[in-house]
This record gives structure tokens, sequence and C-alpha cells, in this order.
């Protein structure tokens, strides 16, 4: 039997039935013949129950709520007539018809009819016999059949057994009552003063704890005597429920009062955080539980969250451990672990993007198409790692974005520029107060793929101190063979990094740490020809600037001739960041102009350049004629790019000493004392008078004295300006050259060849004397920038000179 349910009468107490009615539900013996005398009507109105079975003698109270059922119980109510009340087979049925509705229901009076205070009508009942349903003769406005009665078949008064049964019956109600707190005690007077067997059967059968299919079959066993039995299997099956769930909730009394203290202090203490407008940590707790389900974690990641979970839950959430425990899981939920973007593999577009982006560097573009084609072919390749090394300003951290977008992949950008705290790689450990995960991982959160294009800016300017050398946590992270399970101090786990494709810039390789260079892949991203320079200014520094400036074009137009006198008067660079600002001046020129309506030309002229600009400030970078004797044109390369400079130098009356200006390194003065020392040698090769070497104190001086300059590069420079002073001998017109000397008079190869041809063709230089061992890079540079020079490669120092120096001698020469 339900303890909620035994003796409740579906929520209406029998004193509420008892005042309304004036009733007393319990059924006498002389009650129950008078029914039995009585004969049915042929008709009977049939109100379908959805909820309960209604047994004869029990008083129950039911809830109108179908339209026609409230007219039945009203038209019914009025004329006095009894109704006969059935189950539904299925209660969601809101119309019944003869196929949804039992067969075996419950003649029933009217006691009374309720107005409850929420409006709904509550009517209370009392069946009294069983009938069978015949035929529906009506169904508007309410279902009416036709009924058979049914006679119960009950036991003779001096049946022991069924006695027997009826007596065990009371006994268990009695002990359910007993056990069972919820069941009021009248309940145990109601049971002892029921004097009809039958009624006690319906009786007890009405208020048990079960299905309504369970009553109905109860209500259609028609042998009282095996109906009492069934009754008794029922009840002593919920007795022994009631015993062991009594057994248990002793066993754990103790322990369930303590919790059940912690149980109400946690709500009270949720109750009052949600009253303050937060969020209850158990709540808290939970969420990160359900989040973590949706997250694709292997099995390891899953049991290690879980861990930190449980550890967290049992914290104190007053103490500080508890918020860096919360941050470490939030973050654990936060990043995307296994959440890659899908690759796009069409080549052409790529191409097209990188094109858009980026005037010139075929070599940059051809790789990256390259690792696309691979990566396409494949789809397991590990991402290479990419050194973009050139000067600034020539597009190194823009080509980064626009191969994120010709990949279809996110784009992150770490600048490096100073960075000397290892933690910044690594993380900082959690078991101190503020710790925070490396920027590695947090960029990688806020990306929300575990494959994007990662720039790592200025990666040669990574700095150390006391608080550990960055680079060296760099090794880890730019190494194909071990990145797949970085370690993160603060994430205490390998991340995978290896589909994350990392592009770093330099501008000098030489303050890169070895074993950090050797883990990339060197691409030279070199400057550009001021005819590159033009077309970068007409298709991308203009548009930009004029859109940033709130112009379009038709506010300003600058041709290609005013283009490349900008490039030529006032950059020297090899990027174009100089240039951009220049632009910047004279679109800020125009739009000045518009906002103070004033007049100006929207083609921009030279004389408007100069205007805006100032005069030309750099035609120092031009050749210089070379009609005195002892100057030079060299080629030297810079952190901004390639560059000219002139060798000078002069005889005056002395004792041979050789001085040397210019802010000039220690190897550049070396190759000064070599190329003298070279000469003295070799007098009479040179057709030079030993003697002039002891009356004469020699200088040589690099102009632009407060740069400072180094590097062997100058060597035959300075050997060709040295002979050229000696013998008077003019150097040709519109030739540079470069290149290391020996003692021997080798020459070697050096470095920076693309720069160097570049700043050759800014000053209208045509011919260049290099080493023999330079000409590999040369066929290297594109065939582009070569038009128009003349290239002399050499082995001896002898050949410099026989190239380099004309046999006519200036006008004026000294007589050494």
């Amino acid at each position: 039997m339900s303890q909620s349910n035994f003796l409740n009468m579906d929520s209406l107490s029998l004193q509420d039935i008892n005042e309304e009615t004036e009733f007393i539900p319990l059924m006498t013996s002389e009650d129950e013949e008078e029914i039995n005398s009585e004969s049915l009507p042929e008709e009977l109105p049939i109100l379908p129950l959805r909820n309960t079975v209604l047994f004869p003698g029990v008083v129950i109270p039911i809830t109108a709520g179908r339209d026609k059922s409230i007219q039945l119980l009203n038209d019914a109510y009025n004329e006095k007539k009894e109704i006969g009340v059935v189950a539904q087979k299925n209660k969601e049925v809101e119309n019944p018809t003869k196929e949804d509705i039992n067969h075996i229901g419950t003649v029933a009076r009217i006691l009374r009819v309720l107005k409850m205070p929420d409006g709904n009508t509550t009517v209370i009942i009392q069946g009294k016999k069983k009938f069978e349903l015949n035929e529906i003769v009506k169904e508007d406005p309410y279902l009416i059949a036709t009924v058979n009665e049914i006679i119960e078949d009950k036991p003779a008064n001096e049946d022991k057994e069924f006695k027997a049964i009826i007596d065990s019956i009371k006994e268990l109600s009695l002990d359910i009552i007993k056990q069972s707190p919820n069941i009021p005690s009248e309940a145990s007077f109601a049971i002892k003063n029921i004097e009809s067997s039958s009624f006690l059967i319906n009786f007890i059968s009405s208020n048990m704890n079960l299905s309504v299919s369970q009553k109905q079959d109860l209500l259609e066993i028609h042998s009282l005597s095996n109906r009492a039995l069934e009754t008794l299997k029922y009840m002593d099956l919920e007795q022994q429920k009631l015993s062991l769930k009594n057994d248990i909730q002793s066993k754990v009394r103790n322990d369930l009062d303590q919790q059940q203290r912690e149980y109400f202090l946690h709500q009270q203490m949720k109750t009052i955080q949600e009253e303050l407008g937060g969020v209850s940590y158990e709540a808290e707790v939970e969420e990160m539980r359900a989040k973590g389900k949706t997250k694709k974690w292997n099995d390891k990641i899953a049991q290690h969250f879980e861990k930190e979970l449980v550890k967290m839950s049992r914290m104190n959430p007053q103490v500080a451990e508890y918020s860096i425990q919360r941050n470490y899981l939030e973050l654990f939920l936060e990043l995307p672990w296994s959440e890659f973007s899908k690759d796009k593999f069409d080549l052409k577009r790529a191409q097209k993007i990188l094109d858009r982006d980026h005037y010139g560097l075929e070599d940059v573009k051809q790789r990256i198409i390259e690792y696309l084609a691979v990566l396409k072919l494949r789809n397991d390749m590990k991402s290479p790692i990419l050194c973009l090394y050139g000067p600034p300003g020539v597009g190194k951290t823009s080509l980064g974005r626009s191969i994120a977008e010709a990949l279809g992949r996110e784009y992150v950008r770490i600048s490096l520029g100073g960075l000397r705290d290892e933690a910044e790689i690594r993380g900082h450990r959690k078991t101190y107060i503020g710790a925070m995960p490396g920027r590695l991982i947090q960029s990688l959160k806020k990306a929300g793929t575990s494959n994007p294009v990662f720039v790592l800016d200025e990666i040669d300017k990574l700095s150390n101190s006391h608080q550990g050398d960055p680079s060296s946590a760099m090794l880890e992270v730019l190494d194909p063979e071990q990145n797949s399970e970085f370690y993160d101090n603060f994430l205490e786990m390998g991340y995978d990094l290896s589909k994350v494709m990392f592009i770093a810039t330099a501008n000098s390789l030489g303050s890169i740490q070895p074993a950090l260079r050797d883990r990339m892949e060197i691409i030279d991203v070199n400057g550009y020809t001021i005819e590159e320079k033009v077309e970068i200014a007409k298709n991308h520094l203009l548009p930009k600037q004029l859109k940033e400036h709130g112009l379009d074009k038709t506010h300003l137009k600058i041709g290609k001739k005013e283009l490349e006198f900008i490039v030529e008067g006032y950059t020297r660079e090899s990027g174009v960041r100089g240039l951009d600002k220049k632009i910047a001046k004279v679109v800020r020129y125009a739009a000045k102009s518009i906002a103070m309506e004033e007049e100006y030309d929207v083609k921009i002229n030279k004389d408007t350049v100069v205007k805006v600009l100032g005069p030309a400030r750099l035609e120092r970078d031009k050749y210089e004629n070379n009609d005195v004797a002892g100057v030079v044109t060299g080629l030297a390369w810079t952190s901004v790019g390639g560059d000219i400079l002139f060798i000078e130098s002069i005889l005056s009356k002395g004792k041979g000493g050789l001085s040397i200006t210019g802010n000039l390194g220690k190897v550049m003065k070396e190759s000064a004392t070599i190329a003298l020392e070279f000469i003295k040698a070799n007098a009479e090769r040179f057709d030079i008078d030993e003697d002039a070497f002891n009356k004469y104190n020699i200088h040589l001086h690099v102009p632009e004295g407060a740069t400072p300059k180094d590097g062997p590069s100058a060597g035959i420079t300075m050997l060709t300006s040295l002979v050229s002073l000696f013998t008077q001998r003019k150097v040709k017109k519109q030739l540079a050259m470069t290149g290391e000397i020996t003692l021997r008079g080798k020459v070697l190869p050096v470095g920076g060849i693309k720069e160097k041809i570049l700043a050759a063709k800014r000053a209208k230089i045509k011919e260049i004397i290099l080493s023999e061992e330079n000409r590999k890079d040369i066929l290297e540079i594109k065939p582009d920038y070569l038009k128009g020079l003349n290239f002399h490669y050499v082995t001896e120092m002898d050949e410099v000179l026989d190239i380099a120096l004309t046999k006519q001698k200036v006008k004026n020469a000294k007589k050494l």
C-alpha cells in the first residue's frame, strides 16, 4: 500500500467528506444488502475517468475538467440519477469512444457537487455495484449506454479460508499503518470498524498504490474470494518493502543526520549566493562537468579533467587556491582540443590571394604554394617552421595574414621583441598566485582552433635574463618532432602543436640562437626595386591611405612618375614602410584642403610633392662622378637593405702614415691595412714609385661618419681607391664593386648580394664587380632585377684593377 495514498481518498480526507455530505463512508452489511436489492436502469450515462478506478461502496472525490463530463454530472445531480463510471484505457484520449474505455465499471451515485476556490468542480461519488457495458446508444452531449448488472460470487458465511484471508488483510493493514509515519492514525479506526468483508476488500483495493490497469484487473475479478486473495498478495509485497525501507533507514540514520546537516548548510549557502546575484559553487562544478562532456577529449585528458574537477569540488571556495583551480579548469574547457579548421587546397585561389596582397616576393610565394601542394597530396604533413628573414617593411608579418587567408585558417600573431621571461612561453606553475598559461596556449584559446597560422614576430629580438632564456623554451615549440606534446607549466599536460603552421620573422639571423635557427627553414625576403615600390604604392599603399583618411580615388591621383620621384627622393629603405608614411603625408594634404574648402590639384605633380614633402633629401644615394683619383663606389649591406658608399683617399706630405676615418669597425680597418700592404708589396707591378710610401701620408675616409660601418665587403673597393690614388688613374664611370681581399690578392665572396644589387640599380650603376664565387647568388636573383646591369666576376685583384681603372690619368695629376 502507498504510504501517501492509503486511506487518503485522492487528497480529500474522510473528515472533509463527512463535513460536506453528512455521510460516513463506512458501509455496513445492511447498506450493502439495500444496494444489492436495487435494480439497475437499462441505460446509464457513462462517465470515463482518466486516473482512477471506482469500487462498489467506496466514496471518492473526482475533479471534472471536460465539458461533456461537467454537463453529465450536473444533469445527473439535478435529476438525482445514477451514473456509470468506467476507467479509460489511455488517459491521453480527450473524447473516448467505446473502444477507449474498459467494459467493466461501477454504478455510482452523486453525493455532492462542490465548487472549489480555483474554479474547478469537484464531485463526491459513491460506488454501488458493478456492471458490464453492452452498447453505446448515444454519444452527444455525453455517452449513454445499455448495461448488464454483474453479480459477484461471494463465499458462504462459514467459509473458514475466506475469513482467514479477511483477518490477514486487516492485520496487514493495521501493521502498514503502524509502520508508515505518513498514514494518519484515524485510518486504523476506520479499518477496525468496517463490518462488510466485500467493502473492506473494495476499500483497501481502491486506496492501494497500484496503477489504473492493476486496479481494473482487481475490479474485473468477480469472485470475492479470489479478489481478496489477490489483494492480500499486493499488501504483503507492500509490507515487505516498507519493512526493508525502515531497516535501511535505521542503519543509516546517524550518517544521514550528519549528511542532512551538511546538505542543509550547503543549500542555505547556495540560496545566499543566488540572492547576492552569484552562482552557487555546486552549480558551477556541474556546469563545468556538463561542458566537459561535449569536448572532443581523449580518455587521458577526460580523466585528468574529472580528477581536477573533483579536487575543486572539495576545496573551500574562500581560499585563494580555489580561484586558481577554477581558472585552470576554465582554460581546459576553452582550449580547442582536437578542433581543427578545414584547410582550403585551392592552389589557384591561394596564388591569387598572395599576389593580391604582396607584389614581388616570388620565392616566398612559391614556397607557400609548394607547402599547400604537399599538404593536399598527403593530408598528414607536419607543418614546417618557416622563418621569413629580411629588412623591416618588406611585408614579412602581413605575409603571414595572407597565408592564413589562403589556407582558410585562423590568424594569430605574437610579438616576441624584448621577451625575456621563459614563463611567457611555457607558462607559470599553477601553485603560484596569479599563475597564467604561456602566450602560445592563451593565443590558441583565442583562436578557437588547434591549427592556426601562428606568426612569431621578431624572433631575433628575444632576450634572456635571470628569469630564464625564452629562446631555449622556443626550441620545443619549433621542433616538429617534439611539439606534438608541448608541455605548458600551467596546463600540466602535453598539447599538440604539430598542426600549427609557425611562421617566424627576423631582421637578422646573427642574434638567433644556433639551435633555434637550425629548426627553421630560412626564406630570404629582400628589398624591392624602384619599379616594385612604385607598383606597391600604386596598388596597395595609396588605396589604403585614402581609405584610412576618409577619401577615395576621385579626391587624389598620383601618377607613376610622381610615385617614382617620391621613392627616389624621399626613401632609401629596402621595404616600403617609409614610403607609406610619405604617401600618407600627401593624402593628409588633400584631406586638409577638402576639410578647409581650399582649392588644390587632384592630380599631384612634382611641384606639389616638393611643396608637401619638402626638397628631396636623398640625392646622395645617387652615383657621383669619379673624375677625382682615389674615389671609388662600393656596395654595402645595412639592416634596412642595400646601400652604396664612397671610398675616398688622399695623399699629404709626411712620413708614410695611414689614417682611417668614417666610424669604421675593426674588420673594415683591417681591410684598409691589408690593401695598403698589398700595394706596397706589389708597387713595381702597379708602376708606383716605392719612395712615395715614405714621402706621403695616406688618409682613407668613408663618408657619413655618423653611421657605424664594418665588414670585409669594402676590401677591393679600398684597394682600388689606393691604387687609383697612387697611379692617379680614374675609375670608370657608373661602376661599383664589393668583395673581400687577402694579402695574396685573392678576391673572396661576400653576402647580401641581392640587397647590394638593388642599391646599385637605385643609384643608376651600370657595371658591378663581384667575386667569381658570388656568381651563384646572381643566378638566384629574379632576372627583372638584373636588367641594365653588367657583371664582372673576378678571382684576383689584378682583374679588378684592369676592369675598374682607366689608362687615362686625371687632369692635374700629382707627380709622386
